[in-house]
């Protein structure tokens, strides 16, 4: 079966005005940003996105940083991009309250998006196991910290934190469940920087020795970070930012509006193992000059009418992801 994984929707107060702007001040669009990534994403057996922060509760309005909530509407978009679930535990889970999670977790049900890492109930934290052509899979979700927020003792069910203990019981659990494939969002390392951190790397190898993990897909860092083989398993430790606005100025670098769509494929061997295939990687870029569409690299460059300096954009875009994942990027 064939898989798509894609990092950070981080929606800031400039994407959600731009998505009001392609609906005329009247609701918000935001299918046109992913139109050029979808091709990459619709035609996969399952496709992951991460959703970075909660939506917003019926009757609010959407916020932004430092306590994000975006319009219900990205729901939509994801599903209509070709994705089927999204890891949802991150920093900004907790940002609107049990009432954020509680409205993330229904709009993506109301347009057939599944998620796991928030909860509405106690038994949606614990792992699920569901079948994509034959092949029995588990989704485990965590993230580092709340930002400071504090859940109570009694709705620490809610999301859940990165604790190795904690998610190699989930992937046991999800073993004993039936699953043949067990894949696990991780939202950790430092923001800002494209090398892994010892926490990283640490917590890579424990979970992947275990035997219990077979896929790790990571976000948070905003901007793209290597991928390798742990223990025999492939662990992908930061996709970038799908779409954001983070400011490209002395705050944050130019390379947090690169990001890959990573593409795989999953066997199960005549042992029972799970196998993925080597990752690969197709490079997007977040195009914040023309309504922060979210430009498929490569096949903008070959467009034999794209404008010099887009191109000129591109090509430096693909030379910041080059140098961080040169041997899995797409020919």
């Amino acid at each position: 079966m064939s898989l798509a994984f894609a990092g950070d929707v981080l929606i800031h107060s400039q994407v959600w005005k731009a998505a009001a702007a392609n609906k005329g001040g009247k609701g918000f669009d935001f299918t046109p940003m992913f139109a050029r990534i979808k091709p990459l994403i619709e035609n996969v057996d399952l496709a992951i996105c991460h959703l970075e922060v909660p939506l917003v509760s019926p009757g609010d309005k959407p916020t932004t940083n430092p306590l994000y909530s975006a319009p219900t509407e990205i729901a939509y978009a994801i599903k209509d991009a070709g994705f089927d679930r999204c890891s949802t535990a991150s920093n900004h889970t907790y940002d609107r309250g049990n009432d954020g999670i509680d409205a993330t977790v229904n709009a993506l049900q109301d347009v057939g998006i599944e998620q796991s890492g928030m909860a509405r109930t106690p038994d949606e934290i614990e792992p699920l196991v569901f079948e994509v052509r034959g092949i029995k899979i588990s989704h485990l979700s965590y993230t580092f910290s709340y930002n400071g927020l504090i859940m109570p003792d009694e709705t620490q069910w809610r999301s859940a934190i990165i604790n190795t203990q904690r998610i190699l019981r989930d992937a046991q659990r999800a073993r004993e469940l039936g699953s043949q494939a067990t894949i696990v969002s991780m939202h950790w390392g430092t923001e800002k920087d494209s090398n892994t951190n010892s926490m990283q790397t640490s917590i890579a190898d424990e979970l992947t020795a275990s035997g219990l993990v077979d896929l790790i897909v990571g976000h948070h860092a905003h901007v793209v970070q290597p991928t390798n083989q742990v223990n025999g398993v492939w662990v992908m430790y930061g996709l970038g930012n799908v779409l954001s606005n983070l400011p490209t100025d002395e705050r944050w670098p130019i390379n947090s509006q690169d990001a890959v769509i990573a593409t795989t494929a999953l066997t199960i061997s005549s042992s029972g193992k799970a196998v993925f295939e080597k990752p690969v990687m197709h490079p997007t870029w977040v195009d914040k000059n023309n309504g922060w569409v979210i430009r498929d690299v490569q096949k903008s460059l070959r467009s034999p009418t794209i404008s010099y300096g887009l191109a000129r954009e591109l090509e430096l875009s693909l030379g910041r992801t080059t140098q961080v994942l040169g041997d899995y990027i797409t020919k």
